[in-house]
């Protein structure tokens, strides 16, 4: 992703990238709409949850989300491109995978959920294809990241927007994060607007509301994260931490990240530590003995003799395996986030989803 300043700095060369990119995107969804570009559609219910910008909406935790409401009464997939994998082609996550071969957001899931089917695929259609012939009692299966992928038909369409970056103000790639034009949020069946700090006023949500103008048909709905326990790392016997405790412990803290938007992730810890640094990669970096050196060294700096360093459940799988100075190894965890729905509508949008995964049949609101 090119940096803001960047961005600007290159405005004059970017924006015609940006408007012909934009010319592109119109024309294949077009086509789509048309109907001269086929989507297929699938005997079994399948939930797309995807972006229209490039990455930090927070889509892992809720597809994670979507699992734990789904694989206790259905026999569910999770069927992802697998970004950034060093393997090709359908894989099924079995004992034996890696980050490396089916993508670190998919291992992180495949990781916690042992009863959910987690699956990688660029062809989303022969994925979900071969998910049907291994698992014979398939009964719902979620598309990670697809809302782009129109080659498949889902159900249901959901789509997540960063509370924190307005459509509005955003551009097509390169020069923004747009993926495609903002309009096509309305192909969405829910939209939801992600990572709303927990203390916003109604009238900032209702400025949303109209700025997404969606239509009668689509349904809204705000989201918020849970923080969770402090998790080691590498020590996996050690005790998890409350963040409470930091405080009254004067903790030195250094947060470390390899996410597209590592913000609120850094603005929930800050409050914590008596003294805090952090320490940013790329999304999806991967993680060397020479960045291992870097983050000991940055470790080493930190004041006094309670020090932490923490990071996110994302990277925390590829950091899992690597070798680490012992003192820093007892003091490496991870912040788990679990989603929460604003509003007391958490039950309204779970009701959607099973209602359209029992009967594979959505409410007519639910149909365009």
């Amino acid at each position: 992703m090119v940096s803001q300043n960047l961005r600007t700095a290159l405005a004059p060369l970017l924006l015609p990238v940006s408007a012909l990119y934009g010319l592109v995107t119109s024309a294949r969804n077009k086509l789509f709409d048309w109907h001269i570009l086929k989507s297929q559609q699938f005997d079994l219910p399948v939930i797309c949850v995807g972006n229209i910008t490039v990455g930090g909406t927070g889509k892992t935790p809720h597809v994670e989300y979507l699992i734990r409401l789904l694989s206790d009464r259905f026999k569910t997939a999770v069927l992802s491109r697998g970004y950034r994998r060093n393997t090709r082609g359908y894989l099924l996550a079995c004992n034996g995978v890696s980050p490396g071969s089916i993508g670190d957001e998919p291992y992180q899931m495949y990781r916690k959920f042992s009863s959910t089917s987690i699956a990688v695929a660029e062809n989303r259609v022969r994925g979900i294809q071969s998910l049907q012939v291994d698992k014979h009692d398939l009964q719902c299966v979620i598309l990670d990241d697809a809302f782009q992928h129109r080659h498949v038909h889902p159900g249901v369409s959901i789509v997540l927007v960063d509370y924190h970056r307005p459509l509005k103000d955003d551009f097509m790639l390169p020069m923004g994060n747009l993926r495609e034009k903002r309009h096509g949020i309305h192909r969405a069946n829910i939209v939801l607007v992600t990572k709303v700090p927990h203390e916003v006023k109604p009238i900032e949500k209702r400025l949303w509301i109209k700025e997404l103008n969606l239509y009668p048909y689509q349904f809204l709905f705000f989201t918020s994260f849970h923080y969770g326990m402090l998790t080691p790392v590498i020590q996996k016997k050690l005790p998890t931490k409350n963040l409470s405790d930091l405080k009254t412990s004067s903790y030195s803290l250094l947060l470390l990240s390899g996410i597209a938007n590592p913000k609120p992730f850094f603005n929930q810890l800050t409050p914590y530590a008596s003294h805090c640094r952090t320490l940013q990669f790329s999304d999806h970096h991967e993680y060397t003995s020479t960045d291992i050196q870097t983050l000991y060294e940055a470790y080493k700096t930190l004041p006094g003799s309670n020090k932490l360093v923490i990071t996110t459940e994302k990277d925390s799988v590829k950091l899992e395996n690597m070798a680490f100075p012992k003192d820093m190894a007892q003091n490496l965890y991870y912040l788990p986030i679990e989603v929460v729905f604003l509003d007391n509508k958490q039950e309204e949008f779970d009701n959607l989803i099973l209602s359209y995964v029992e009967e594979d049949k959505a409410i007519s609101r639910l149909r365009k």
